[in-house]
């Protein structure tokens, strides 16, 4: 049984049923709702018993930071809608039959709070940002769409959240054929916009076919056409290694009678993970069928679920990475990345973990190093990770990524400095000087080489390696 409420001015085409979500929130026009990760079957005969045939490892091929912090690139790679900066999106669109052998298309938003400017009001923040769509298919007149939307949180910590906090969804009736889809996302405070393009083909579904598997965090089945679909899209596809369960919705079309449709989902080096069916029992016009793919079956990296078989197989890609703000599916780069994070013990024992265990290793990393357990998000790590990404740009002049440089290192750990002297450019023995009030540190990063390789000096390295020692050891 799911619990929720219906909002019937939600979205236009989609019934707007919503449940709690610690994860995401889901803005309407008139409402957020918090939505939560279901764990029951909606659907008595949703799937088979899952079969594992095969695993296969991590991927091999280290990642480089800025693949892991270019999250568009990643996401236009998986035929998504990606935009970046000022207001950073994810998005894509999926198909479902409609009557008269026409489709319905469904454009889902994936937006952080960060991406959004929020103001001040009595009892919360406020941001507020317009949706603009073009559906283009050749020799057909363009489709537009618009919407605005407000987004009310209550504390200024929300609004800098930078997981998916907010999912914008819309449906639009579409004839089958091959569209380029346009997306501007405008932040209506300071005006200023992002876009994203990207191709998307709305197959023709007629009788005895099946939909694409339609990556959602909730939904619930339809039995005729003319129902309005009840779900809630993962725009991202993305899901969390070792905690998420992976959901997909798939509607079966007009079977004259019982049918039996393969499942197959291979991992990024093209192996099968599983492969199993699912089963519609025939004589409706739609019946929905969920798949459920849980934590500890998931490779890390791209899954591509597959369903259906011949002319009428139809595919999506997930995936599978450590957080849903950073793309991270290598363990080893992971661990790599973490190296200034403290906590070397459990990192090292994940390292050694077989692969069976690093999932439940992980959560209880996860879990350990949160400070504020009531969010989805574990502030410290993705405070970390921001630090990652200034360091990676702001001491880029090493010939080595900027996070890896001594300055880098520093920066990571103990932040900004409270003041800084710089005589790399002068005849007073490049030196550059960092000092922390609080922590009555002040450190000397020395160009020995003359080349702009700036090294902690070993006084220094000593006496930070003790303030960060005791720091850690009064917040353990």
């Amino acid at each position: 049984m799911l619990d929720g409420s219906l909002h019937p001015a939600n979205v236009r085409g989609i019934d707007p049923w919503c449940v709690a979500l610690s994860r995401i929130r889901v803005t309407y026009p008139r409402a957020v709702v918090s939505l939560a990760l279901f764990g029951t079957a909606l659907f008595g005969t949703a799937c088979g018993s899952w079969q594992r045939v095969g695993s296969s490892p991590a991927p091999s091929t280290e990642q480089t930071l800025t693949q892991i912090l270019d999250l568009a690139t990643t996401y236009r790679r998986l035929g998504r809608l990606a935009a970046e900066e000022p207001v950073p999106f994810v998005g894509t669109v999926v198909f479902a039959a409609a009557p008269n052998d026409s489709v319905l298309g469904v454009l889902g938003l994936s937006l952080p709070n960060r991406a959004l400017v929020f103001q001040r009001e009595e009892r919360g923040f406020v941001a507020r940002y317009r949706v603009e769509a073009t559906f283009l298919r050749a020799g057909a007149a363009p489709i537009r769409l618009a919407r605005d939307e407000v987004v009310r949180v209550a504390s200024f910590q929300e609004t800098t959240r930078s997981d998916e906090s907010i999912v914008f969804q819309e449906a639009v009736r579409l004839e089958p054929g091959t569209y380029r889809v346009s997306v501007v996302v405008r932040d209506r405070t300071n005006n200023e916009s992002s876009r994203a393009e990207a191709e998307y083909i709305a197959p023709r579904l007629g009788e005895g076919s099946v939909s694409e598997p339609m990556l959602v965090y909730q939904a619930r089945s339809r039995r005729r056409l003319t129902d309005t679909l009840s779900f809630i899209l993962n725009p991202r596809g993305t899901v969390a290694y070792g905690g998420d369960t992976l959901s997909a919705y798939v509607e079966g079309y007009r079977f004259a009678g019982p049918a039996t449709v393969p499942v197959e989902i291979r991992d990024g080096q093209d192996s099968v993970v599983l492969r199993d069916s699912i089963r519609f029992d025939g004589g409706s016009e739609v019946e929905g069928r969920i798949l459920r793919l849980l934590p500890d079956t998931m490779p890390l990296g791209e899954l591509v679920v597959a369903v259906g078989r011949g002319d009428d197989r139809r595919q999506q890609t997930a995936l599978v990475s450590f957080s849903h703000a950073w793309l991270v599916t290598n363990f080893e780069e992971m661990i790599s990345l973490l190296r200034y994070f403290g906590q070397d013990n459990r990192l090292a024992a994940i390292r050694r973990a077989s692969p069976a265990e690093r999932p439940a290793l992980w959560r209880e990393f996860w879990r350990d190093t949160d400070p504020d357990p009531s969010t989805p998000e574990n502030e410290a790590i993705a405070q970390y990770f921001a630090r990652v990404a200034i360091a990676n740009q702001r001491f880029n002049d090493e010939g080595i990524e900027g996070w890896r440089t001594d300055r880098g290192e520093v920066y990571i750990t103990l932040g900004d400095p409270d003041e800084t002297f710089d005589a790399s450019a002068t005849s007073q023995g490049r030196v550059i000087r960092w000092s922390y009030t609080n922590e009555r540190l002040t450190l000397f990063f020395h160009d020995e080489t003359g080349f702009g390789r700036f090294r902690l000096t070993p006084n220094s390295r000593s006496e930070f390696e003790r303030v960060v020692g005791r720091l850690r050891r009064q917040a353990s």
